[in-house]
This record gives C-alpha cells, sequence and structure tokens, in this order.
C-alpha cells in the first residue's frame, strides 16, 4: 500500500477546493440564467460544438477539428457580446452590497409598491381598462423609458389608473416603474416572437412577454377585453392571475428574491418559486 504523505493530501484538498468553486460558479451562473434567452442559447451552442467534434473525431475530419478546437476562445468573446445584458445584471448583483438598514428599507418600498400595484390592477381590471406597467429589476429599463413621456412621479394607484384611462395621453404604451418611482409612460416594448404564443395574443401581451424576454423586468398585463390579468415575467406568461395569486407572485420577485441575492446560496433557495407558480399559460386573448 502506497504510502500517504502531507503532498498527497494537499494536492486531494486542492482538487476539491478547484472542483467546489467551479461547481459553485457553474450552480450560480445557471441559476441567474434559468428561464431567460441565455440557456437555449448556450444549450444550441453546446449541442453543435459538441456534435461537431464528436463528427471531426469519428471521420477524422482535420480541419474540422481544428476549428473546433481553436473557436472556443473566440466563442467565449461572442459570448460576452451576445449575453451582454446578463452579464451587466451579474456584475451589478456581484457589486451590490447594500447594509441591512438599507435592505429592511428596501423590503419596505416593495411591500408598499405591491400594495399600491394590486389596487390599480384591479381597479383597472375591473372596469376592463387595459394596462401595461413593468417594474424595473437589475437590468436597468432606461432604453425603453426614453421611448416614452417622462414622469418622474412618486408611483400610486390613483396616478396609474389615470394614465391608462381611456383617450388620455399617455394611455397607450407601457409605464416603467423603478422602486417607488414612476419613470415613465406611454413607452414601447418590445414584441415577443416567440411562436409558441397563441395566435389570438393580443399586441399588450406580446409587448409585455416580449420585455421580460429582453430584461428581468416583472409585468403586469390587463386586457381591456376581458378584463383578465396576466404577468409575464422571464419570457412565461401567467395568465388569469388573481389578486392573491399576483401578490404571492409579486413578493416573490420584488421582496424574497432580493433577500436571497443578499442572502446566498439558502436564501435563494427559499426564494426559488413552485414550478406550479412558474407555468406558463399560451392561450390566447387581446
Amino acid at each position: 500500500m502506497p504510502e500517504i504523505t502531507f503532498e498527497h493530501i494537499q494536492s486531494w484538498l486542492k482538487i476539491a477546493v478547484e472542483v467546489g468553486l467551479l461547481a459553485l460558479l457553474l450552480y450560480f451562473a445557471m441559476q441567474y440564467v434559468r428561464g431567460t434567452r441565455a440557456v437555449t442559447i448556450l444549450a444550441g451552442i453546446t449541442m453543435l460544438g459538441l456534435t461537431l467534434y464528436g463528427l471531426a473525431r469519428l471521420l477524422d475530419l482535420g480541419v474540422i477539428h481544428w476549428l473546433v478546437t481553436n473557436l472556443w476562445t473566440v466563442l467565449g468573446l461572442i459570448a460576452l457580446v451576445v449575453f451582454q445584458p446578463e452579464v451587466r445584471g451579474a456584475l451589478s448583483e456581484i457589486g451590490r452590497r447594500p447594509s441591512l438598514l438599507g435592505a429592511r428599507r428596501d423590503e419596505a418600498v416593495s411591500a408598499a409598491l405591491i400594495n399600491t400595484l394590486l389596487d390599480a390592477t384591479y381597479f383597472l381590471a375591473d372596469r376592463r381598462i387595459g394596462a401595461l406597467i413593468a417594474v424595473e429589476q437589475s437590468i436597468g429599463l432606461r432604453s425603453y423609458a426614453v421611448t416614452g413621456t417622462p414622469v418622474g412621479a412618486m408611483v400610486s394607484s390613483k396616478l396609474l389608473s389615470t394614465i391608462f384611462f381611456p383617450n388620455t395621453p399617455l394611455h397607450d404604451g407601457g409605464v416603467i416603474l423603478c422602486r417607488d418611482q414612476l419613470v415613465a409612460a406611454g413607452c414601447i416594448f418590445p414584441l415577443s416572437q416567440n411562436p409558441d404564443l397563441g395566435k389570438t395574443l393580443g399586441t399588450r401581451h406580446r409587448a409585455g412577454v416580449g420585455l421580460s424576454e429582453e430584461t428581468d423586468a416583472v409585468v403586469i398585463i390587463v386586457s381591456e377585453e376581458a378584463g383578465a390579468v396576466s404577468l409575464a415575467r422571464g419570457g412565461r406568461l401567467t395568465r388569469g392571475v388573481s389578486r392573491e395569486r399576483l401578490k404571492r407572485h409579486l413578493t416573490n420577485y420584488l421582496v424574497k428574491r432580493r433577500r436571497g441575492r443578499r442572502g446566498g446560496l439558502l436564501g435563494a433557495l427559499d426564494a426559488a418559486p413552485p414550478e406550479a407558480e412558474a407555468a406558463a399559460s399560451t392561450a390566447g386573448e387581446g
């Protein structure tokens, strides 16, 4: 039996630490991009690369093997460009270290905002007044805010209801909220091109889903035809949301997940929503 020396133990510990750190880094990266377009793009690139590499080795295709082997460095640079919003959001989260007092203040603001959103949303839904409300998260919405009219006012249910009231100057388009501020109204959001969405889905719903595909914003949509409330997040659309369910979703996204990002792995696991709550509804209505 070979003698186990201190150098052997040190080498094994070093390997264990490296594997653990890489696994933790990969876990947090997957948690961050889960539910975004980055997942499908990464899966496609990985499958294509592995397929080409396997064929090159199997059929002894020297040129293809050389290209695949040497393209990974270039693909790393391309990934930084393609996934720029995700990278920017991740780096901003790493640099964000609020104090305990600031965290409590954020939670109080979020709780008040949730009540305001609930009151405004169901006031509009009861009267079948269409609405499109985006709440900014980690990824900034400035590029979309500039397409509308600056407001810069403290958000309230009355202000939101007034903006979306029919025939008012700003009722078309969406509003953007940041913390407790209504930043802009009448904003233009990108329309989703997802073929899985119902063909009868209206422009307002497609705009809400489109913004949630491009950013991590939480988007509330009220249908003026049926008075139904929908929620878009991460490219997923949940239809026919009741007041209590919307409150659970908003609490999860605006309070628990922010607390989870501050609280590390355990907080992130605690803040993760049940699969049933994250299910998307694709039946159409405008």
